[in-house]
């Protein structure tokens, strides 16, 4: 064993223990039922570049009912859901049949094959998406004007992909008797899954690195405010060593947070439910300067740090199901968490769903790393070693001199850091490639080695040394994607049978809009007051 091995071994001896009782326990029996699900955002963009103007197309369905088929932020930030599913490739075959079914119906539009947005004509320019005028609906369309205030409009329409996991009542049953812990299974089963979101925010500069796509941008996205990056051409800016513009100080972060004194917990669930809590009933100032109902019209749900719980960004979020219109934290605190959400994976511009197979396994192996692994509370420190580290990695990832800072250990250079770390993965491969065909998830790792061994694979690199080759700015390059993989889904048109599956889910999506706008009956006012009183 040599010396980085050892090194690894020492720092990382619980989660060695608890593989070694998972292999004696039968990995097969405790990860048969894990679940998996994707939501890929995507900008509709007009033919010439430049965001759509055209509202959420009828035949998609309604954007506030529709289970597979919504909007985000903006009227034209489409968002492709997947139901939870077995394995990475029921995801992306469920995903890839969404897109074949959206691009026959938003003409000739293309959906942007980048997390950083195509050509931008201002604030203005983005339309706030609309869901209709239930109370349900107004709420949605409100909370976005809401971002528009305090953030603007342009740092909302960054898109990215969320990657869904969870981990079967087999699983929590047998490591909850490994771990002889006495606690009800549901406590239990939230209190691991804090675990793994802590450690994910630890370790989770190493998904920026291996997976960041968005080392450019178009000069319309910064609006002419002033940024440490380099200029490309007239039209582009870029970082050199960067990995995820997107995940940096450019992209979408919550001001208020620290300002404020609000900090948000995550290190147990009761202590999460309460910060978040907390900064949702919290007034701040500049946001009281906006004002919440000026002159009758709603600007904001409220004036506080957070106008509800999903205003705040987070690289992994805790989820449960709602139950109606439920709170996110009042599921959460009712019933436990059920899955955790992975939010920091940028779109790659080189894949037609700008996700892959391997990248999910991938994924996958790393989010059960962080799980099994030691993962002790924050404090203060940690809590910015964390913060520095990721934006380090997101601007200068790719810098072979990045060192990044540990909690309690030497700093260590990056690629040493990450070395260790792929290193640990390579039983939980074992694991998870005993239930498969070959050996699809140690084949998954094995990329990621070549890569960090290569930066010039790492996705960032690829697409700005392809830029310089053919010398495309940023927006140039992502359009002629866009365009690809467009020709990519109409090549491959649907069988009539899942057609009519996604035209008739459509159809049932705006008849459910339409009871629920029929059902109302109760003022906005009463609506948002019922809402936010729930505990």
């Amino acid at each position: 064993m040599n010396c980085r091995m050892r090194e690894a071994k020492i720092l990382y001896r619980i989660l060695d223990q608890r593989l070694s009782r998972l292999f004696n326990a039968g990995p097969q029996a405790v990860f048969d039922g894990r679940l998996l699900g994707l939501e890929r955002e995507a900008l509709r963009v007009a033919p010439d570049g430049y965001i759509s103007q055209v509202p959420h197309s009828p035949t998609l369905g309604s954007a506030l009912t529709h289970p597979w088929i919504t909007t985000d932020y903006s009227e034209s930030l489409l968002e492709f859901i997947t139901p939870p599913l077995p394995g990475p490739g029921e995801a992306l075959r469920f995903l890839d049949e969404v897109h074949r079914f959206a691009c026959r119906q938003i003409g000739d539009e293309l959906l942007w094959s980048a997390s950083m947005p195509c050509i931008l004509a201002g604030e203005a320019s983005i339309p706030i998406a609309e869901y209709g005028h239930s109370n349900l609906g107004c709420m949605k369309h409100v909370y976005r004007r809401g971002l528009a205030w305090r953030y603007g409009r342009i740092m909302q329409v960054i898109a990215g992909i969320h990657f869904n996991f969870s981990l079967p009542d087999s699983f929590w049953v047998a490591f909850q008797q490994m771990e002889g812990d006495c606690r009800s299974l549901q406590e239990f089963r939230s209190e691991s899954y804090f675990g793994l979101i802590r450690n994910l925010q630890r370790f989770g500069w190493l998904i920026l690195y291996l997976f960041g796509a968005s080392p450019a941008v178009c000069k319309s996205f910064l609006d002419g405010k002033a940024t440490s990056l380099t200029e490309f051409d007239e039209h582009t800016c870029y970082g050199p060593y960067a990995t995820s513009l997107r995940m940096s100080n450019i992209g979408y972060t919550n001001r208020s947070e620290k300002k404020s004194g609000v900090n948000v917990c995550y290190n147990s669930l009761p202590e999460y439910i309460a910060s978040l809590t907390q900064a949702t009933v919290t007034p701040w100032p500049p946001y009281q300067r906006i004002g919440v109902k000026v002159d009758g019209d709603y600007r904001q749900l409220n004036a506080n740090v957070l106008q509800i719980e999903n205003e705040y960004y987070t690289s992994m979020r805790p989820k449960q199901p709602p139950q109606g219109d439920e709170k996110p934290t009042v599921g959460l605190r009712r019933r436990g968490v059920a899955y955790v959400e992975l939010r920091s994976v940028d779109i790659n511009p080189l894949e037609p769903l700008g996700v892959n197979e391997t990248q999910l396994r991938f994924l996958e192996t790393f989010l059960l790393f962080c799980l099994l692994n030691e993962s002790p509370p924050f404090d203060v420190e940690e809590r910015a070693m964390i913060d520095d580290n990721q934006m380090a990695v997101a601007l200068t990832g790719r810098d072979p001199a990045l060192v990044l800072r540990r909690r309690r250990d030497p700093a260590l250079p990056l690629r040493r850091w990450a070395d260790q770390i792929l290193g640990l993965l390579q039983p939980i491969c074992a694991l998870l490639d005993m239930g498969e065909t070959g050996q699809p998830y140690a084949t998954a790792l094995a990329e990621q080695r070549e890569a960090l061994a290569e930066p010039e694979r790492a996705p960032s690199a690829r697409i700005v040394a392809a830029m310089r080759a053919s010398g495309e700015n940023f927006f140039r390059y992502a359009r002629r994607w866009s365009e690809q993989h467009r020709r990519h889904f109409e090549s491959r048109p649907l069988a009539e049978e899942r057609i009519r599956v996604f035209t008739e889910a459509a159809e049932r999506s705006l008849r459910e809009q339409a009871a629920i706008e029929a059902a109302d009956e109760i003022s906005f006012d009463e609506f948002l007051a019922r809402y936010f009183a729930q505990s």
